[in-house]
């Protein structure tokens, strides 16, 4: 089909076949996945989409070479198709990559991502354990106080630039299929580019954070929130902010590069649920309540700090004492 295609399309000759082949082979792949998931009767949410064409103008140029399709020389990346690139390295490649992706960015950056063999590297054992608990208040709350990680806002410093792009934009929008002007592409460009700052930061923030949690920990129970409801709800844009599906995705690569055990922990009733004598509330605390009072026991903690513990109690890494209890006092004491 391709061989057919090349010989009838002088421009699609000129290119080189192997991200050409790179890209039939996806599709079939996405194709065949959606017709099984069709076939299995899977509900219209759980299926995956049917491929759809994408026009030159509404998407980023992506290619993926093979093996066969690239090589590396002196520091530079030759691609097939006598197509030679200087790549600046952000880290050098530890084993030979199998596949490049060359792609651009919404910003109009141009990227190689290498596929390389994964490499642990272990860290000294610290003989601590941490529980996790994600918020909106704080980004993340833990049974160690030093390891807490508040809102970083980086969104809404950005939301005034980024109302004054958006309304320069609108003024300027172009009518229905006329050419864009030189301010509506401008201001649209710098759009692009105060998201794209944001999006770093907000992955800069919880890589730095992830780090120092699995550094300083060696077993991490994390609560397996899916903030994906919180979109519908008054919280959306601030939950949107904290970035806890991507600081969730950080810290659980950052475990399994270093070694670290990460076990994620359902959290149905964590929030009901006693860390001191596991017993559960009968009704489901409202958020505006951020102290939990244990009507059987009488222990009174902050409502995430008993939640974080209560990671740890469900994981089974909650320390018991010599009479086979758990230990009284903070709950800082578990990870101290």
């Amino acid at each position: 089909m391709l061989t057919e295609a090349r010989r009838v399309t002088p421009w699609l000759a000129q290119g080189a076949s192997v991200p050409q082949q790179q890209v039939i082979r996806d599709f079939a792949k996405s194709r065949a996945k959606a017709v099984k998931d069709i076939k299995a009767r899977l509900p219209q949410r759980q299926r995956a989409g049917m491929p759809r064409w994408k026009k030159k103008r509404e998407t980023d140029p992506s290619l993926n070479y093979t093996q066969r399709g690239f090589r590396l020389k002196d520091g530079r990346l030759h691609l097939a198709g006598g197509i030679v690139l200087t790549v600046v390295w952000s880290r050098e490649l530890p084993t030979p990559p199998s596949t490049v992706r060359v792609y651009r960015d919404s910003i109009g950056h141009w990227y190689a991502s290498f596929v390389v063999a994964t490499t642990t590297a272990h860290l000294p054992e610290t003989g601590r354990v941490i529980g996790i608990d994600w918020g909106v208040r704080e980004t993340a709350t833990t049974t160690n106080s030093d390891h807490d990680l508040p809102h970083p806002q980086h969104g809404r410093t950005a939301a005034q630039k980024l109302a004054h792009y958006q309304r320069i934009m609108a003024r300027r929008r172009p009518a229905k299929g006329r050419a864009a002007s030189k301010g509506y592409r401008e201001a649209k460009r710098k759009t692009a580019k105060l998201h794209k700052k944001v999006a770093r930061q907000r992955e800069d923030t919880a890589r730095k954070w992830a780090k120092k949690v699995v550094r300083d920990h060696d077993r991490i129970a994390v609560e397996d929130f899916r903030p994906k409801f919180l979109a519908k709800s008054t919280m959306a844009r601030k939950a949107a902010d904290a970035a806890i599906g991507a600081t969730k995705k950080a810290l659980i690569e950052m475990g399994r590069k270093h070694g670290r055990e990460v076990r994620l922990v359902h959290p149905a009733h964590t929030t009901m649920d006693c860390a001191q004598c596991g017993a559960r509330t009968k009704h489901a605390l409202p958020l505006s309540e951020r102290t939990y009072a244990c009507t059987a026991c009488g222990a009174v903690s902050p409502r995430d700090k008993n939640s974080a513990r209560v990671m740890l109690v469900r994981a089974g890494w909650c320390t018991a004492g010599a009479e086979g209890i758990r230990p009284p006092g903070s709950l800082d004491s578990v990870a101290a």
